[in-house]
């Protein structure tokens, strides 16, 4: 998979999961474990992880509304 395609599905994921361990009940042990899974993989792919977390601060938009597309296309602006 495209790390750009990676970064972005592990990206909405691991907001997903921050979002179920804001809510009453938190969240289970898998969904823990899942967390710091994917935030391991994201740290093998940094630049990817950039690119996306910049299109979401640059289109003032939130992670889980972005397509791939958004993100190529900031990242085409800024190199």
């Amino acid at each position: 998979m495209e790390p750009l395609t990676e970064a972005l599905r592990l990206l909405r994921r691991q907001a997903e999961l921050e979002i179920a361990m804001r809510k009453p009940g938190g969240i289970r042990v898998t969904e823990e474990r899942e967390l710091y899974q994917l935030q391991a993989h994201l740290a093998r792919i940094p630049a990817a992880r950039r690119a996306v977390l910049e299109a979401s601060r640059r289109l003032h938009r939130p992670i889980d509304t972005l397509s791939i597309e958004d993100v190529e296309r900031v990242e085409e602006g800024i190199h």
